[in-house]
């Protein structure tokens, strides 16, 4: 895979794979993909996996893949707003100063990004744009944003227009996006798990307590964690069971504190990719206690976790919302709760940990539910169609 952000040199693109690719079909490859992200990806968000899993699959499938991503990637420091804004723009001017001009663009979702689609469809580029959720997601992150709401309204609609087809995340989002914009080609790719990363036999992590039940994402408000932390409070959660959380975010300082004063809690923080799967493996369970702040979830939630925990063969504990529920229910692979209810959670727990035959039952399910549609190859797969129908000659926009 070739990585280029603000701290290569303009010239870094021309020496990988790339370069070689003459356009469609030549050499037993398909055509140059370039890959837009102008968030960071950071090893243990899922936006990483997402990214990286995609683009993998792509390599595999014969399309020559080059990412551009901004160059603090790998920096876990925060990032100010100006130097951001300054590497989205120098970012952007690098896509289209590489000398070579690619069969597709592939843009993850971002309202910076307007600039490449705007030149893209100058050029007569064919663009595809991955949208993860709506306008509103960023206030969530941004509050401050909100006073902004008219402008990133007019230039997110202007992205999702511009287009030439949209991947969305979920059915809901798709559907929004084909009212907000009126788009014809409007596609559901939704999160997927690598089987061969994550599965039953991950060597688990030795240090752990075990019994344990894990969390693994971004600590944010809407991931429930603040549900999450009462209900190992709650006298109806086992006492043995251990909550293992790994990730940082908003919300890691009330863990820790949370740790520091309950013995069955534990931080991890932030780990690389490969360290994951060998914690959820090892545990009785795994979380997604979502919850729907700003009316998120109607518009659907399939998250990371949840497709990694039933690949690992270990049943999933979900908030009651469209998409998680629905996996869940459908495959009888883990437990349904209602949002925001910590006795709730704690119940579900209990009954994981008292019943361990049933519960490993339900986690081989998930794994086949994973194994026969739900892996990155599957996405990758989708993916692959949905960008050589693009690229068809008779392929019209509207």
């Amino acid at each position: 895979m070739i990585s280029v952000s603000s701290s290569h040199s303009e010239t870094d693109i021309l020496h990988g794979d790339v370069a070689e690719s003459r356009g469609p079909g030549d050499n037993g490859h398909k055509g140059v993909i370039y890959y837009l992200c102008l968030q960071a990806t950071r090893q243990g968000q899922a936006s990483y996996a997402h990214v990286h899993e995609i683009i993998a699959g792509l390599r595999h499938r014969g399309w020559q893949v080059a990412l551009f991503e901004p160059g603090y990637s790998n920096n876990h420091r925060r990032v100010g707003m100006w130097r951001r804004l300054w590497n989205f723009a120098v970012l952007q001017r690098r896509l289209w100063m590489t000398g070579k001009r690619p069969d597709l663009l592939y843009i993850r979702s971002h309202h910076a990004v307007l600039p490449t689609l705007a030149c893209a469809k100058i050029r007569g580029v064919k663009t595809i744009l991955e949208v993860n959720g709506t306008f509103e997601d960023i206030s969530l992150s941004y509050p401050w944003t909100r006073r902004l709401w008219p402008l990133l309204d007019l230039i997110g609609r202007a992205c999702l227009r511009t287009a030439c087809a949209v991947i969305a995340v979920t059915p809901e989002i798709a559907t929004w996006v084909k009212k907000v914009a009126g788009k014809k080609h409007v596609f559901v790719v939704p999160n997927g798990a690598n089987v061969s990363l994550f599965h039953p036999n991950a060597v688990p992590c030795s240090s752990l307590p075990f019994p344990y039940v894990s969390f693994v994402g971004s600590l944010t408000r809407w991931q429930g964690i603040d549900f999450l932390l009462r209900a190992v409070d709650h006298h109806e959660w086992p006492p043995d069971v251990k909550l293992v959380i790994v990730g940082d975010g908003s919300a890691g300082s009330s863990a820790k504190q949370k740790a520091a004063l309950n013995p069955s809690v534990v931080c991890l923080g932030r780990l690389p990719y490969h360290a994951i799967p060998g914690i959820i493996a090892g545990g009785i369970g795994g979380l997604s206690p979502q919850t729907d702040i700003q009316g998120r979830a109607e518009f659907g939630l399939y998250p990371l976790k949840v497709f990694e925990t039933l690949s690992c063969g270990v049943p999933a504990i979900v908030t009651d919302f469209p998409g998680q529920r629905d996996i869940i229910l459908q495959h009888d692979c883990g437990l349904v709760v209602p949002p925001e209810d910590s006795a709730a959670i704690a119940r579900a727990v209990a009954s994981l940990y008292a019943r361990p035959e049933w519960s490993r039952e339900m986690g081989s399910r998930g794994r086949r539910a994973v194994e026969q549609g739900f892996s990155w190859q599957h996405r990758a797969d989708a993916t692959s169609e949905i960008i050589s129908m693009i690229l068809e000659p008779d392929f019209h926009e509207s």
